[in-house]
């Protein structure tokens, strides 16, 4: 919803300040789907509200549910016809983690990725994005299933469509409303945004959002081999990625997760291990480093994801380098809404 659309539509109106706050309340922390339903306002400005203004910038054009129920992935049209993608994951029963994108397609280019695929079409708006969060929120509370558990929005992840620190503005005020009590209130650490190492962006980042969490996608330690699959690392090598961290660390001395796609034949071996280990390593912080290794989810002919076996010796020899690291589930490949697999299709 575009919240100050609807304040300066509200002031036009002659409305009082209050009345904001009740349909803020009524959309935000309700669940309300339309504002016919807010009971709280006159039927007048009910109708006045419904013509002007969309609780969604959006219209969902297909969800589809893993068989388990873990999974629930929405593609969702923006007003301009654009299409983008978002998750809804449960690791327990009972909460819910979405995965939100940032970007309409993604400039960063990255061979493993299907969002990079796609290219650059546009940035979303700060509505366009936390509408993802209230579009699930709003979900859960119609679908709640089984009746006897309480399902919950608990997490919000950025790490969907789009690399969201070339979309700084937009995702600055969008995590500013999230974290906004008098809208959807979630605390800073539960968010986490991720980046393919943009610096500038992890500056302003740790300046104003010290406790959200941050997650950097790794998933090469040479600058060779990373620049072959992430065109990033041409401008942001792990050279200026590290010098980006350690301002990070000297910002908020929060931990950051590595995030780090296991590819059969390509970053898996016990000597990548090794890189990754001395790499990360040479910070000074491995109390504030947590490597989570993703199995790779297919979206090209060219690559395969690394066995459990290999993906265990991986593990295995990090945690001997003194690196804390963990093997992360992945959900959602089933309806292509795994790490990587988001495409607006």
């Amino acid at each position: 919803m575009d919240i100050r659309n609807l304040e300066r539509l509200l002031k036009l109106c002659g409305e009082p300040k209050f009345r904001a706050a009740q349909i803020k309340k009524a959309v935000y922390q309700d669940g309300v789907f339309s504002f016919s339903e807010i009971t709280t306002i006159s039927k007048d400005l009910r109708e006045k509200l419904a013509e002007e203004l969309s609780v969604l910038s959006f219209d969902d054009e297909k969800i589809i549910k893993e068989r388990d129920g873990q999974s629930i992935k929405a593609l969702l049209k923006l007003k301009d016809g654009n299409l983008i993608e978002t998750v809804l994951i449960s690791p327990k029963p009972g909460l819910w983690s979405a995965c939100i994108s940032s970007q309409v397609g993604c400039a960063m280019g990255c061979r493993f990725c299907a969002t990079g695929k796609m290219g650059f079409i546009r940035n979303l708006t700060a509505e366009e994005i936390t509408d993802q969060v209230l579009f699930w929120k709003i979900f859960l509370k119609d679908n709640q299933e089984p009746k006897t558990i309480n399902q919950k929005l608990t997490n919000i992840v950025y790490m969907g469509m789009g690399e969201p620190f070339l979309n700084w503005e937009e995702v600055r005020q969008s995590l500013k409303d999230l974290i906004d009590p008098e809208l959807f209130g979630f605390g800073s650490r539960s968010i986490s945004v991720s980046t393919c190492g943009i610096g500038e962006g992890i500056s302003n980042f740790s300046k104003e959002f010290p406790q959200v969490n941050l997650a950097i996608s790794l998933h090469f330690a040479s600058d060779k081999n990373r620049s072959n699959y992430m065109p990033v690392n041409n401008k942001y090598n792990l050279k200026e990625l590290k010098k980006s961290l350690q301002t990070y660390f000297e910002n908020s001395n929060r931990k950051v997760f590595i995030e780090y796609i296991m590819l059969e034949g390509t970053n898996d071996s016990q000597r990548d291990a090794l890189d990754l280990a001395k790499y990360l390593k040479s910070f000074g912080k491995n109390h504030l480093l947590h490597v989570n290794l993703i199995r790779y989810n297919t979206t090209s002919e060219n690559l395969k994801p690394s066995s459990e076996n290999a993906t265990q010796k991986f593990k295995n020899n990090l945690l001997q380098n003194g690196i804390s690291t963990t093997i992360r589930k992945s959900l959602g490949e089933e309806i292509q809404g795994a790490c990587g697999q988001l495409a607006g299709k």
